[in-house]
């Protein structure tokens, strides 16, 4: 899966906490939303909004965000309840990390079939 194809995938499914997501949706729509939250601020800067165009960004990002998440959890066998890891200082945020980098499982699990062949 290619960048622009992550994110048309992520708007698509933005309340789709089921099935499963492919490593490579994941971390692009991840870089999608990195450089949307500068470009909001840098915007905020510009125009003088004091964080309010960063703070609507944010706010229409975190469902789709949340969603692709869960569906990467789900590709390595895990509920999507482990986000809460992210309410753990530092030792979550690493956990979280080294899950959503580790490689899906093959063929079918408890949450569905896998992502398409050739988008790990």
């Amino acid at each position: 899966m290619n960048f622009p194809e992550a994110i048309a995938s992520c708007f698509r499914q933005f309340f789709e906490f089921k099935g499963r997501a492919a490593r490579s949706e994941y971390w692009y729509f991840t870089l999608f939303s990195f450089l949307t939250q500068i470009l909001g601020g840098v915007l905020d800067d510009i125009v003088g909004a004091n964080g309010a165009l960063s703070g609507f960004v944010g706010l229409a990002l975190f469902f789709p965000s949340l969603a692709v998440l869960f569906r990467r959890l789900h590709d390595i066998d895990r509920t999507g309840w482990w986000w809460l890891l992210t309410f753990v200082p530092i030792l979550g945020w690493i956990v979280l990390i080294v899950f959503c980098c580790t490689k899906g499982t093959v063929g079918p699990n408890r949450f569905g079939e896998g992502p398409l062949a050739g988008h790990a």
